[in-house]
């Protein structure tokens, strides 16, 4: 038995009540499961995790299930498995937005803390064109990337038909374009609580007179997308992309500070600043930056990957940082934590040795974290896991 199974200590717990009326429950021995394998339900390939946790605490696992390989691009679905007893098994495969030969990936959950609706934001292209065709402007709006969002009213079981939003929250000159991936966040204080922020990625042209094709790391910028009435509207936050080439945010992952600010995490595509892992701060409900993004070199372990932050409950609780711990490969992921608002990580623990690659951190109840992770014995793209770890351990 291991020392994680032999201190894990799960008690039965409810979030915020809402129409709650049920409530999961974990086999107290329960510390890991599988939720997606490649190979499996007419998949090749499974990638890009999100999860959240509902009002009746049932914990939706999102992900990409790719039909025809590996690769970012092709014919692409937004899949979902349920868990009504805290991620240790999972409900069938479900469908929410097929993509009929195109791409739809980039899951972006997050629930409603008013209605307890789940609110998912994902994003789309053609299944025949490429990032990198995107990236040099080579793709009709039509066929680039768009950004469609989708709502369950009941626990995840059914979502409606994707609807279109790409016109409030893409600016016309921007290029690539990725929610998340990963959770999003629901304010729950101050002036914009209930406000819900996705965080989110751009790209855009070349300067003028350069020589560069655009396909390569220097154009990418970060932004936030943020609805005020449950995502029936959207509008475009903040904006990050000094585009100089020193800091490139990329992929990135936020999460309310007890203050209520909050906090952004990025990947760093590849900037020529040291580390990989950029933070900023937004006092505003993500309509501004307090400052642009830096390097967090707390995080130099990190490689060049997607991370998810996460914030425990309670006004001293730490803030959580997943992802790969070998800063040059992806494997070994690891959860860090913060006990400054982000300004400095410990790491807490690692979870495995093995390949690992993207990640989402969750809260299952007052009592237990999930990790919701890429892995594989031989690659990082084998498996989707779900980790259940202990918070008072974090």
């Amino acid at each position: 038995m291991t020392l994680l199974s032999r201190t894990l200590l799960v008690t039965l717990a409810t979030l915020a009540p809402l129409t709650a009326t049920t409530h999961a429950s974990a086999d107290p021995g329960c510390v890991s499961s599988v939720p997606y394998t490649s190979g499996e339900g007419g998949y090749d390939t499974y990638r890009i995790p999100a999860a959240v946790t509902t009002a009746r605490g049932t914990v939706l696992a999102f992900a990409e299930g790719r039909h025809d390989g590996a690769g970012d691009s092709g014919d692409i679905d937004v899949v979902l498995r349920r868990s009504v007893d805290g991620g240790c098994t999972w409900g069938p495969l479900r469908v929410v937005a097929a993509g009929d030969g195109d791409t739809r990936g980039n899951p972006a959950p997050v629930v409603d803390p008013r209605t307890g609706a789940i609110v998912l934001v994902t994003s789309y292209n053609s299944g025949a064109v490429t990032e990198a065709q995107i990236m040099r402007g080579e793709v009709t709006p039509e066929r680039s990337r768009r950004v469609f969002v989708q709502r369950s009213l009941d626990d995840g079981r059914g979502f409606s038909a994707p609807r279109d939003i790409t016109a409030q929250v893409k600016r016309p000159y921007w290029r690539w374009y990725a929610t998340g991936p990963g959770h999003a966040v629901a304010l729950t204080r101050g002036p914009h609580a209930g406000r819900l922020v996705i965080p989110a990625d751009h790209s855009v042209a070349p300067p003028a007179g350069s020589t560069d094709t655009g396909q390569e790391a220097g154009y990418y910028g970060d932004h936030a997308l943020y609805s005020d009435d449950g995502g029936a509207t959207w509008r475009i936050g903040f904006v990050d992309g000094a585009h100089d080439g020193r800091v490139n945010p990329n992929e990135s992952s936020a999460a309310e500070l007890p203050d209520g600010r909050l906090y952004f995490s990025a990947r760093d595509q590849n900037g020529t600043s040291a580390g990989n892992r950029l933070d900023a701060y937004s006092d505003d409900g993500g309509r501004t930056l307090e400052r642009p993004y830096a390097v967090q070199p707390a995080l130099d372990d990190v490689p060049v990957v997607q991370g998810s932050v996460l914030r425990l409950r309670g006004a001293r609780a730490p803030l959580l940082f997943s992802g790969p711990s070998v800063p040059t490969a992806r494997r070994a992921l690891a959860v860090w934590r913060s006990t400054d608002a982000g300004a400095t990580f410990t790491r807490a623990l690692t979870l495995s040795p093995r390949p690992a690659a993207y990640s989402d951190l969750v809260p299952v109840d007052r009592a237990t974290v999930g990790v919701l992770y890429e892995t594989g014995a031989s690659g990082p793209y084998e498996t989707i896991e779900f980790r259940r770890l202990p918070a008072d351990g974090l």
